[in-house]
């Protein structure tokens, strides 16, 4: 092994350790994977969460901010339908060749954790065909116990909603207490079903040990430019390029 050589090693050692630091003070539950290459998948983001929370609704806001400055595709998961996907092409989200629907035909966790390959694929393929800057993956709804797997999605957001009652962010799971961001949606239905966002706000601190967290209104536009802002935070340190 040369001199040349350990250098470069060293200096690469660095730059890894210094992602990880910038990571961990986002408040992010787990370093990227230090081995990515973005040239063959783009930063991927995650979106998961109960059924009925505004996952697609997010997916629609998201691509309607970040369309005209970043090149995106999608990729949408459902059981028996491609309803999400359809919704999206119907609501002129991207164009329609930049949408992918899966139906995963079974437990929805399981696509996006246990077996990926369902979205690895499709992911990968809108990747190469469109040189994205970001992808966007929507999980099935699911249960609280349902998250991402690292190798699938490099930033992760959960949401919630309220409807739920204020219980929902002390029940905890894997989605709320390891997301990069946690969303608790649909805010102005708090009163309608006497949820107290104080509440809310206190669990989803503790139980994230105060990861960044968003109430939002994601159908009215509220919250979505700071959900855009995490993003494109965790994406510039991702990739090392600068938001437009």
């Amino acid at each position: 092994m040369t001199i040349t050589t350990i250098m470069i090693m060293v200096i690469a050692m660095g730059v890894q350790q210094h992602q990880i630091h910038l990571w961990a003070q986002m408040g992010r539950r787990a370093p990227p994977l230090l081995s990515r290459n973005f040239n063959e998948r783009a930063f991927t983001i995650g979106i998961g969460g109960p059924v009925g929370t505004g996952k697609t609704a997010l997916m629609l806001a998201l691509c309607k901010l970040l369309r005209d400055k970043y090149s995106l595709a999608a990729v949408t998961n459902d059981i028996f339908t491609k309803e999400d996907g359809e919704f999206l092409v119907k609501n002129g989200a991207l164009p329609e060749e930049r949408i992918r629907a899966v139906e995963t035909g079974g437990c929805p966790h399981a696509a996006i954790r246990e077996d990926i390959s369902i979205n690895l694929g499709p992911l990968e393929e809108l990747s190469n065909l469109y040189k994205t800057d970001i992808l966007l993956c929507e999980s099935g709804g699911d249960n609280l116990a349902a998250n991402f797997s690292r190798e699938l999605a490099d930033y992760i957001i959960y949401i919630i909603d309220v409807s739920g009652g204020d219980k929902i962010p002390r029940k905890g799971g894997p989605g709320i207490t390891q997301a990069d961001l946690l969303v608790i949606n649909k805010t102005d239905l708090a009163p309608a079903v006497g949820a107290d966002l104080a509440v809310m706000e206190r669990d989803a601190l503790r139980m994230r040990d105060g990861g960044p967290f968003v109430f939002a209104q994601v159908k009215h536009g509220k919250g979505v430019e700071e959900i855009v802002n995490h993003i494109l935070q965790a994406w510039e340190v991702a990739t090392g390029k600068k938001r437009h």
